[in-house]
C-alpha cells in the first residue's frame, strides 16, 4: 500500500448562488489563479443563459451538467501481453469532474467571441441534450458498450 491518502480539501460555496458545485466548476475553468475573472465569466454565462432560455440559469447549468456526466468509461488493462479496453463504472466524484471538464473544454473550442458566450452556448446545447460535450459522453458510452465482452477483466 502507498502512503496515506491525501485529505479532501473543503471547498467554500460561491458568493452568488451559495453552491459548492459552482465553485468546483469555476476552479476547473480558472487560468493562472485568476478566480475573480473565472467567476465573472461564469456569472455572465449564467445571465446570458437566463436571457436566451427564459429559465433559471443555475437550473439549466445543473441540467446540462447531468446530461454530460458519464456513467461508464473504458480503462486500459493489460492481460497476458494484450491490452484490453475494460468498461468500468465511474465513481460519483469522477463523474462530476469529468462532466465539468468536458463542458469547459468544448466551450473553449466553440466559435463565439467571448468565453462567457461560448460557455453559455455550450450550457444551453448540453441542457437540450446536444452539443460536443454530450457527444463526448455518448462516444464514451458507445466505447464501453462495444467492449462489454471484456468486462470480466475488471479489477
Amino acid at each position: 500500500m502507498r502512503k496515506a491518502k491525501p485529505k479532501k480539501r473543503i471547498i467554500l460555496p460561491d458568493p452568488k448562488f451559495n453552491d459548492v458545485q459552482v465553485t468546483r466548476f469555476v476552479n476547473n475553468m480558472m487560468y493562472d489563479g485568476k478566480k475573480s475573472i473565472a467567476y465573472s465569466i461564469f456569472y455572465n454565462a449564467i445571465d446570458l443563459v437566463e436571457q436566451k432560455t427564459q429559465e433559471n440559469g443555475l437550473e439549466v447549468w445543473k441540467k446540462a451538467l447531468n446530461n454530460v456526466m458519464p456513467s461508464v468509461e473504458v480503462k486500459s488493462r493489460r492481460v497476458g501481453g494484450a491490452n484490453f479496453q475494460v468498461p468500468m463504472e465511474v465513481r460519483p466524484e469522477r463523474k462530476i469532474s469529468l462532466g465539468m471538464k468536458w463542458l469547459i473544454t468544448y466551450a473553449r473550442k466553440r466559435g463565439e467571441k467571448n468565453m462567457y458566450e461560448k460557455l453559455a452556448g455550450e450550457i444551453i446545447s448540453a441542457s437540450k441534450g446536444e452539443g460536443a460535450a454530450v457527444k463526448k459522453k455518448e462516444d464514451t458510452h458507445k466505447m464501453a458498450e462495444a467492449n462489454k465482452a471484456f468486462s470480466h477483466f475488471r479489477f
